[in-house]
């Protein structure tokens, strides 16, 4: 299996980023802030979820949800998936189209689906959403239909702990301005908690430390600005990181590939 290739993929769906990976990488934690609905194509994975450690192989579906924290480690030499990210707008607002009762659900209820048809279903709205003849009404009818086979079926697990007032009051801190230079004694005072409990409380309620929440928080911001076009020396800048070795070190470790190839998808 060839080695740590990854391609980011023309999109002809707004809002939808598709991603193909051949690679031995063991990925970081990192979170992104899109739903992800992918396809093991070949290898197999075992990965943190929201739901605990799960394990996918060939034929599975894998999905993510927004701000879950994750990460991913080869079962063997490697592994191959392609995946959607969604925008959480067009998720949330087909989730309440499929809804009898016009509630939209917020999460993807779980992190490996072992459905040869909902695969297939994927494969085709994959080669639609990178293909550029494919018709739009093709496109929208795959997506309601993934969406809906995704949501289908409800967790049988218990639902996560709300996360203590005294812990998001310092993830508020951060969120509020993730450029800011934050110490443990700012948390600390935001929090109500002694040093040593905020950092053992932030790491238990979102699986990140306090200064890795703040360095996935500016790499949202820096994939965001890459987006838009912004060249990478100033997105670096823009997002808070040293300078753009540093921003690239982090997006490599997270996501597995570059800035530049990133950027590539929206030129």
């Amino acid at each position: 299996m060839a080695k740590n290739q990854f391609r980011m993929l023309r999109s002809a769906l707004s809002g939808v980023e598709a991603v193909e990976a051949e690679t031995h990488h063991s990925f970081a934690r990192h979170t992104h802030e899109q739903f992800g609905i992918g396809l093991m194509s070949a290898g197999a994975q075992s990965s943190l979820s929201g739901r605990g450690m799960v394990e996918a192989e060939a034929g599975d579906i894998i999905t993510v949800n927004p701000n879950e924290v994750h990460d991913g480690a080869p079962i063997g030499e490697g592994r191959s998936w392609r995946i959607l990210y969604f925008d959480p707008t067009i998720v949330t607002g087909l989730s309440r189209e499929i809804s009898e009762s016009g509630a939209a659900r917020s999460e993807i209820p779980h992190p490996v689906i072992r459905n040869a048809a909902i695969a297939t279903r994927f494969e085709t709205l994959f080669g639609a959403v990178t293909g550029a003849r494919a018709a739009e009404l093709l496109r929208e009818e795959l997506l309601l239909q993934l969406v809906a086979d995704v949501m289908r079926e409800r967790c049988d697990t218990e639902e996560r702990p709300l996360v203590p007032a005294s812990i998001r009051a310092a993830r508020d801190l951060i969120d509020d301005d993730p450029l800011a230079a934050v110490s443990l004694a700012d948390l600390s005072r935001e929090s109500g908690l002694s040093r040593f409990q905020v950092l053992r409380g932030f790491a238990k309620a979102t699986g990140l430390t306090p200064h890795a929440y703040l360095v996935q928080a500016r790499i949202h911001i820096a994939r965001r600005l890459i987006a838009q076009g912004m060249p990478l020396a100033e997105a670096a800048f823009a997002s808070g990181f040293a300078d753009q070795s540093h921003m690239t070190r982090v997006f490599v470790r997270k996501y597995g590939l570059s800035p530049r190839v990133y950027a590539g998808a929206f030129l």
